[in-house]
């Protein structure tokens, strides 16, 4: 006989079709996913070599990384069109501490890392205070203080130069146990995101996304729950520039600007609508890994300098419209 805790459980767990509903958007994303992973084999035979792999994911990581920071703050009825400009403060305060500090030491480093990932998290929190409490439009006070980012990245690195921390350089290109240390890096992103969403603080951010005003009925703290979902985002922000200046092993005040729409264009192909409440970070990695393969694609195919962008621009509309389609079946079903 069921006591009452176990009937509840039953009359709340969703029937299957709904899930499978849910799930539309994400399985239409891994179908994108799936489209350019073959033509990338086509046009790169040794596509699924470990060099290769290795080469794909150390530069598509910090885009991962960017993505996730997006997803969450979307997912909770938010945009950060600053993260573009988090992760160019984040690249230049690194190098520049490396360049007081010393680039060989794993401490001077270790600490370099914290003290640029602090910076990223103060300056998700600050985008947080804005939108939260002062109330103002996300997509304009972001869209503001990514200029604030910008042109402090420009004030401690006027131009490109430096060098990475040697450690984090090294480490970033090493494999333990014959696999590259990338790969647990995506991990541990990865993980990150896991163990926010089982949290009460993942539960709050999908309440406050699909409906705010219940949410306050309820008496969840809206306002606090907006303000740090900016600073989580920060945080994967930072990483993302930690990662990225691992990759360049330099400083650049201008390196991240094409990142901030990058990311939203993975948000969008993961299946997480701009709407925020439904979708996960899951769908913005595939989103991210998505785009880095189309560049490949463009690459690969020979495509000259000139249209490039075109080209690009293009698919990843295609790539926006197959996603789109899977909610749209989702809306119908």
């Amino acid at each position: 006989m069921l006591n009452g805790q176990d009937a509840r459980l039953i009359i709340q767990r969703p029937p299957l079709p709904s899930v499978l509903r849910r799930s539309l958007p994400f399985l239409a994303s891994l179908g994108v996913l799936g489209g350019v992973l073959v033509v990338n084999a086509i046009l790169q035979p040794n596509l699924l070599t470990l060099p290769v792999i290795r080469s794909n994911l150390a530069t598509f990581l910090p885009r991962i990384a960017a993505a996730v920071g997006q997803a969450i703050i979307v997912l909770s009825g938010g945009i950060d069109l600053s993260a573009g400009g988090i992760i160019t403060l984040v690249n230049v305060v690194l190098v520049s501490l490396a360049g007081v500090w010393g680039t060989e030491s794993g401490w001077s480093t270790l600490a370099a890392v914290l003290v640029s990932l602090l910076v990223a998290v103060a300056a998700g929190l600050l985008n947080g205070l804005l939108v939260a409490s002062l109330r103002l439009q996300a997509i304009v006070a972001t869209f503001a203080t990514n200029f604030v980012w910008m042109g402090l990245a420009l004030a401690v690195l006027p131009v490109p130069g430096g060098q990475a921390p040697i450690p984090l350089y090294r480490l970033y290109r090493a494999s333990f146990l014959g696999i590259p240390s990338v790969v647990f890096l995506l991990i541990l992103v990865i993980l990150l995101w896991v163990i926010l969403k089982r949290s009460r603080m993942g539960q709050f951010l999908y309440a406050v996304g699909g409906h705010a005003q219940a949410a306050f009925a309820s008496g969840l703290p809206v306002e606090r729950v907006r303000m740090l979902t900016y600073g989580l985002g920060g945080l994967f922000f930072g990483l993302a520039g930690v990662f990225l200046t691992a990759d360049i092993a330099s400083g650049d005040p201008l390196i991240g600007s094409p990142l901030t729409m990058n990311t939203i264009a993975a948000v969008v192909i993961g299946g997480t609508p701009l709407a925020g409440g439904t979708g996960g970070a899951g769908g913005a990695v595939v989103g991210a890994i998505v785009l880095g393969l189309i560049r490949n694609i463009i690459f690969f195919a020979n495509v000259p300098p000139f249209y490039q962008d075109f080209i690009s621009g293009l698919i990843i509309i295609a790539a926006l419209a197959l996603a789109a389609g899977g909610r749209g079946r989702r809306r119908s079903a």
